[in-house]
């Protein structure tokens, strides 16, 4: 089983913003070192929380401080950018760590509306042309002249496209274009995965570099050395979802100040069906949970998105889960 890692720049109360960039660096050496196969980062723009609003540049920060683990986007949010312009600038990328590129694109705008037409005045209905975009990106990633026009610079290797989503209509799009799927597990709790996998697998129309399809899921885990420890670290994201709901956003809040205050009766309902789908515990525990969910799935790969108000506990999250699958 490979493991992977999606990391979103996740800001922390009495810390700069700036802080969260500076530890994405930290954690992609740190789990490079662990052996983890890729290092994903986000974008996300105007959001008090998830602050990675630049993945093309934290990814050439990541590729000079690493040599072996690849490094992605997940993803570019296609809609707002030309397909040239982002094949340039991952075939620059691919220049800098040859055959370490990973190209994640979406379709969602990373954050509300009004941001995305200040991203892209002419945004109204671009969604729509996503299909055209990615045959766009395909040809030019690729190194090929598509349109009369090539994607410099050209090298050996090119790439890697791959297609998130958390709906069925992203896993039709990868299917059609031969492309590697990912779906995003943790912004549903697992609602849909099944339905959109079984499609993905179903509808899959083979490419040359890709003649098989491959799958993966991204979840929200995050192991301690006991699991009461796991889950007092997990209020954290807990108190994140619960105040998200009611359109609350801000920096990632200390458990302990959490747990002091507590959570009213209503607040707790809507968080005890999300701790019983939870990949939170000791790292054993959270293994075989992992382990069980992709042999559901039939996948080779998880992806693991984790949050801690402190960065050394992630990483000595990130720390136990690869030691525990490679036992």
């Amino acid at each position: 089983m490979k493991l992977s890692v999606l990391d979103q720049s996740v800001a922390l109360s009495g810390q700069g913003e700036d802080a969260a960039i500076r530890d994405t660096l930290e954690l992609a050496q740190h789990c490079e070192a662990l052996g983890y196969e890729r290092f994903w980062v986000s974008e996300h723009h105007s959001l008090p929380t998830i602050v990675g609003s630049a993945p093309e540049i934290l990814m050439a920060a990541i590729a000079a401080r690493t040599t072996r683990i690849r490094i992605g986007s997940a993803g570019v949010m296609l809609p707002h950018y030309a397909a040239l312009k982002v094949s340039e600038q991952f075939r620059v990328l691919e220049a800098l760590a040859p055959g370490r590129i990973d190209l994640g694109v979406g379709r969602a705008p990373g954050g509300d509306m009004r941001t995305a037409q200040a991203l892209n005045p002419h945004a109204y209905g671009s969604a729509e042309h996503f299909p055209e975009q990615v045959r766009d990106l395909q040809a030019w990633t690729n190194g090929l002249r598509h349109r009369g026009i090539v994607a410099h610079p050209r090298g050996e290797h090119a790439p890697e496209v791959w297609i998130l989503g958390s709906s069925d209509y992203g896993a039709q799009m990868a299917a059609q274009f031969g492309l590697p799927y990912a779906f995003a597990y943790f912004f549903t709790d697992g609602q849909g995965a099944e339905q959109a996998l079984d499609l993905y697998h179903r509808l899959y129309q083979p490419s040359e570099r890709h003649p098989k399809p491959h799958a993966t899921v991204c979840v929200w885990a995050l192991a301690a050395d006991t699991e009461e420890a796991a889950l007092h670290l997990a209020l954290s994201r807990e108190r994140w979802r619960v105040d998200r709901n009611r359109g609350l956003l801000g920096p990632l809040q200390s458990p302990d100040q959490i747990a002091e205050r507590g959570f009213t009766p209503d607040e707790l309902a809507t968080i005890e069906p999300m701790r019983r789908k939870a990949f939170v515990g000791t790292a054993s525990q959270v293994t075989d949970k992992l382990r069980a969910l992709a042999s559901d799935f039939g996948l080779e790969e998880l992806v693991i998105n984790t949050w801690a108000h402190d960065p050394a506990v992630r990483r000595h999250s990130y720390g136990l889960l690869a030691r525990q699958f490679a036992a």
